[in-house]
């Protein structure tokens, strides 16, 4: 058996002769968000457009009823779960800063966004006023997108780009990420979108991601393209995301350790 002394000085040895170059080999991950949030297990980033559809017979499976406030003339309304949460927070503090919100839409499966396509479709004699969102294309099918007025916009038969000047409005936009939303079709993106002005309709992405987002007034399309280019330049550069995610849980999993004190057994985890 090798003394441990000698081992460790053996190891010591080994890692001061290791060239700069094999020390560089795995680059760094300095995105400024954790490789899980870009892994989207839970698929909170999930970017849905024109050019990004979902399946037809997509749907979330952790729907959950919203138990926010609703517009008149709605039933119930799903989200998925942690939507559903981040909203129902959203709600209460814009309660408390004097505002009251109420929900107008918000889960929409493929079949019920067809049908109101091309509804929409008939009433422009086929022209697509980029009010719809194309079958497979909606936040809405996500279970994450959602559509949030105040009681006055309730009142009215459609909606525009006039509710951007309520206090309701502007409330949502400022604060909206602190609660894992962002304001999902802004003013200035309507060409990167392909959908008008929406300052009502907010999509969860969680509060890590939502900050970032807001911070630096990307478009979910911008923030997809832009964590796209970075992982692949990641990988080109010998990065394996995969084995970073699989090190990263493995770092993060509780380590339970045996204390024996006269014969009594002591479990501690440490994480």
């Amino acid at each position: 058996m090798i003394p441990i002394k000698r081992l460790m000085l053996t190891t010591l040895v080994v890692l001061l002769f290791l060239s700069p170059c094999a020390l560089a080999e795995t680059p760094v991950w300095d995105y400024p968000l954790d490789p899980e949030i870009i892994q989207n297990a839970a698929g909170y980033i999930t970017l849905a457009n024109r050019n990004v559809l979902l399946e037809s017979g997509y749907v979330p499976n952790d729907l959950v009823t919203a138990s926010v406030q609703r517009a008149r003339g709605t039933g119930k309304m799903q989200l998925r779960q942690a939507a559903s949460e981040g909203l129902t927070a959203m709600f209460a503090a814009a309660k408390e800063a004097g505002y009251t919100l109420y929900l107008k839409s918000a889960y929409r499966a493929y079949s019920t966004q067809k049908t109101m396509y091309y509804n929409r479709l008939e009433k422009n004699h086929g022209r697509d006023d980029g009010l719809v969102s194309y079958p497979g294309a909606s936040d809405h099918q996500t279970g994450l997108g959602c559509d949030i007025l105040n009681y006055d916009w309730t009142l009215k038969d459609g909606m525009n780009k006039n509710f951007a000047a309520t206090h309701e409005a502007q409330w949502m936009e400022a604060h909206c990420q602190e609660f894992g939303f962002i304001l999902r079709y802004m003013s200035d993106k309507e060409e990167i979108t392909m959908i008008k002005f929406e300052p009502w309709h907010f999509r969860y992405v969680g509060v890590e991601a939502a900050t970032y987002i807001m911070e630096n007034h990307l478009s979910l399309e911008e923030f997809t393209e832009e964590w796209q280019a970075y992982l692949a330049s990641y990988e080109a550069s010998g990065g394996d995301f995969a084995a970073l995610i699989k090190e990263r849980a493995r770092l993060n999993d509780p380590t339970v350790v045996d204390y024996a004190d006269d014969g009594e057994e002591e479990l501690s985890i440490f994480y």
